[in-house]
């Protein structure tokens, strides 16, 4: 049987795996700096030398244009002014990777609502919240991860956010289907017939995280989502 009721937050919290990330990139970003800086570095110890040379050898009748080596002095620290710039810059991207790392870390082992169609059955439960802007019949069709069609039926459903479907893992001929995954379908009419707009959310318990990813990437349900996806953590 399947009724519309609050879904059973699971007690038993899933350990999951967190990959460490990569450190190659910010070694390649850093790298590339210093021999961007080495390299001006050396250009202008170059220029001040020939510079200083050309001073020293002018002709006295004749002397060198000083606005052009202002100018070219200008120039040079702007240059090293953009080098130091992009150096801050790469630090705040570091820094910001980082607290996306460790906010993260966090999830792992909660179990969050996210915006999905998708459910794993466990226990014979599987939970979906729909959502609609008014009161309305909602037909429901339920199919495995071969497409085959498992479950169907009508259900009212009053307005307003998060309401929970359980289904219990019971086919319409009354077979008992195994674990996995499942996809919920949905349409709504209102009174007059009129189609209603139906949003589904699954809920599900983060098993990892990977933090290879920019940003990182969390494991719920057997897909994954960034933290930015996430649209409640159930207590």
């Amino acid at each position: 049987m399947t009724a519309l009721s609050s879904p059973t937050v699971a007690n038993q919290v899933v350990s999951g795996t967190t990959a460490l990330p990569s450190s190659s990139t910010a070694t390649s970003a850093a790298a590339t700096s210093a021999l961007a800086s080495s390299q001006i570095a050396g250009n202008f110890q170059s220029f001040l030398t020939l510079l200083t040379t050309q001073l020293q050898n002018q002709n006295p009748l004749d002397p060198l244009d000083t606005n052009q080596f202002t100018q070219q002095l200008v120039e040079f620290a702007g240059v090293q002014q953009q080098l130091n710039t992009n150096d801050s810059l790469a630090t705040l991207v570091s820094l910001q990777q980082t607290a996306q790392s460790t906010q993260a870390l966090g999830f792992v082992g909660q179990t969050a609502v996210v915006n999905g169609n998708t459910a794993t059955l466990t226990n014979n439960t599987a939970t979906w919240d729909l959502s609609v802007p008014s009161n309305a019949t909602t037909n429901i069709t339920i199919t495995n991860n071969v497409g085959q069609t498992v479950f169907s039926g009508s259900f009212a459903v009053t307005a307003g956010s998060n309401q929970a479907f359980v289904w219990n893992g019971v086919g319409n001929d009354g077979t008992q289907f195994p674990p996995g995954s499942y996809t919920l379908s949905a349409t709504a009419v209102d009174a007059s017939n009129n189609p209603v707009a139906v949003t589904t959310q699954v809920q599900g318990v983060v098993t990892s995280i990977d933090l290879t990813k920019s940003p990182p990437l969390l494991t719920i349900n057997g897909q994954t989502f960034t933290v930015n996806q996430i649209q409640s953590i159930v207590s």
